[in-house]
């Protein structure tokens, strides 16, 4: 599983130009479900995202919380995190979890993080989505869990 995690200012996901989910300061979670990955690999991943100190504390060091800027999460599916483009120019995508399986996990994903997190707005899974954002810093980081 992998979650690519970019600090915004404010970000937007928008389907057959409906804006679908909206959020200011906080995360963006691009969510690439891998055909092995289990509840067991998004609960740690969840946790560590929920927990991720990327926000500036009073002394200008990466210290804060989601939860301690009253931050939001905009949570994203993104399939295409695991297209291997080592042979050939054409993307293979034989590593993505099927639609069916990640579509449940990508579910469980939201549920927990709203859990944790006040604001949680999604896109729609499967949908060609347009996503726009204010990338803070920027800042990005990658959380990939191998299933056991």
């Amino acid at each position: 599983m992998k979650f690519i995690i970019q600090r915004v200012t404010h970000a937007t996901v928008t389907v057959e130009e409906k804006r679908v989910g909206e959020i200011e300061k906080g995360f963006v979670v691009l969510i690439g479900i891998g055909k092995n990955d289990t509840q067991k690999e998004a609960d740690y991943l969840v946790k560590k995202l929920t927990g991720l100190r990327i926000f500036e504390d009073e002394c200008g060091k990466t210290n804060r919380s989601l939860k301690d800027v009253n931050g939001s999460l905009l949570l994203i599916s993104q399939f295409t995190l695991y297209a291997n483009c080592k042979a050939g120019n054409r993307p293979s995508f034989t590593e993505a979890g099927n639609p069916e399986q990640a579509e449940l996990l990508y579910e469980y994903i939201i549920a927990e993080c709203r859990k944790k997190i006040d604001v949680v707005e999604t896109g729609i899974f499967g949908a060609d989505m347009k996503v726009e954002l204010c990338n803070d810093g920027p800042f990005t980081i990658l959380l990939e869990q191998e299933p056991a």
